[in-house]
């Protein structure tokens, strides 16, 4: 195992300067700069002006086109991916064997063999580098307060579960031409937009067991869905359905977990305070335990900069990251068995997916009506 770092800043480089980068990434970083946890060393784009603007503006004194030669000549501790997923992988791997950590923007990778090569690439022990994912939900105060609330029992049994991201994008947004592609964007809404709340749905009720899946394209024309439902059953027992649309257009983000002792509520949209959590106690549960339970502390929101605390103490510390590793991968293989079990209209359990199976190394496994059709050739009619 590597000995733990020194208490010095961590040297980060951001990898893609577009619209996250700028809104998302950059002011979580210079945060955490201005109170002496890492130094932003470097930016790389594609783009020479896009990085060369990025890099002024942020006062940042390296800006290059080629990625490699940036991890040879400023070695950062921390590469920052705010990159489209289909060149996740190899820039992923790229950084890791530079000796950096890598914390990439979602989604994680196109499939779950990208992911994999990507974790076959961090040398293995948690004080090494590692790849970590954007899955800034998990971070905010009011998602670590009730999930120490469920872990520890005092909700009882969690019984029934909802998970909900119903968003609105018009043709317009699907005018851009790598939107709603399998190559370019990983996938539709289950993969793209409903991703983080059925993140954060995983890790509150721990593993699933089996999801049953339905999948359509009822508006746009991708090659992708507009819009999926699914049916999950829980290791511990209980059951859930996920809805991922892009075709609603009263906009929210919802989940909701039945227990045997109360209902825990979060509806927002694109990040939540801890005001936007309710729990409603079952008849009979003492009134000083539910003061107790809805005492969230200090309001920490979900967000980039809340995530990126975590990750800067944990590599600091040689713990794993919890969007790392098998913290990652769970989510991706839930979502990988979603489009599985819609495209072939038959269940899917937890490790059925592996390799041979063919929507281990694409999304959409083939599977007629659904694979991207070859330019020039019919697609053979189902």
């Amino acid at each position: 195992m590597s000995p733990l770092r020194s208490n010095t800043p961590l040297r980060a480089a951001v990898v893609g300067t577009g619209g996250i980068a700028r809104s998302s990434h950059l002011p979580a970083l210079h945060e955490l700069a201005a109170e002496g946890e890492v130094d932003v060393v470097a930016a790389v784009d594609v783009d020479a002006g896009a990085v060369r603007a990025f890099a002024d503006g942020a006062g940042i004194p390296y800006a290059a086109t080629d990625l490699d030669a940036m991890l040879a000549e400023v070695r950062p501790d921390l590469v920052v991916l705010c990159t489209p997923p289909a060149v996740h992988r190899e820039q992923s791997v790229a950084a890791l064997r530079a000796g950096a950590w890598v914390w990439c923007e979602k989604p994680p990778c196109p499939s779950l063999a990208d992911l994999d090569a990507v974790r076959a690439a961090e040398p293995g022990g948690d004080a090494d580098p590692y790849a970590s994912i954007v899955f800034q939900h998990r971070f905010g105060s009011g998602a670590r307060h009730v999930g120490r609330l469920l872990r520890s029992g005092a909700f009882g049994r969690p019984l029934v579960a909802h998970c909900q991201t119903t968003w609105y994008r018009d043709a317009a947004y699907y005018s851009v031409p790598w939107r709603g592609r399998w190559a370019t964007e990983g996938g539709g809404p289950a993969m793209g937009h409903g991703i983080h709340q059925t993140d954060l749905l995983l890790d509150l009720m721990g593993p699933w067991s089996e999801v049953r899946g339905m999948a359509a394209r009822l508006v746009h024309d991708v090659e992708t869905e507009d819009v999926s439902t699914a049916q999950v059953r829980f290791a511990n027992g209980a059951l859930g359905t996920v809805v991922n649309s892009v075709l609603s257009p009263d906009e929210v983000s919802r989940i909701r977990i039945d227990c045997e002792h109360a209902t825990i509520e979060l509806t927002h949209l694109y990040g939540y305070r801890n005001a936007d959590w309710r729990i409603t106690p079952a008849p009979g549960v003492p009134e000083e335990t539910v003061t107790a339970w809805r005492d969230f502390g200090a309001d920490e929101p979900s967000s980039h900069l809340a995530q990126l605390r975590f990750l800067v103490a944990d590599i600091n510390a040689g713990r794993r990251h919890a969007t790392s590793g098998d913290g990652a991968r769970r989510t991706l293989e839930f979502i990988t068995a979603l489009y599985k079990s819609a495209f072939t209209d038959t269940p899917v359990h937890a490790g059925d997916i592996g390799p041979g199976d063919p929507f281990y190394t694409d999304l959409h496994g083939g599977a007629p009506g659904w694979a991207p059709v070859t330019p020039g050739k019919e697609e053979t009619p189902a």
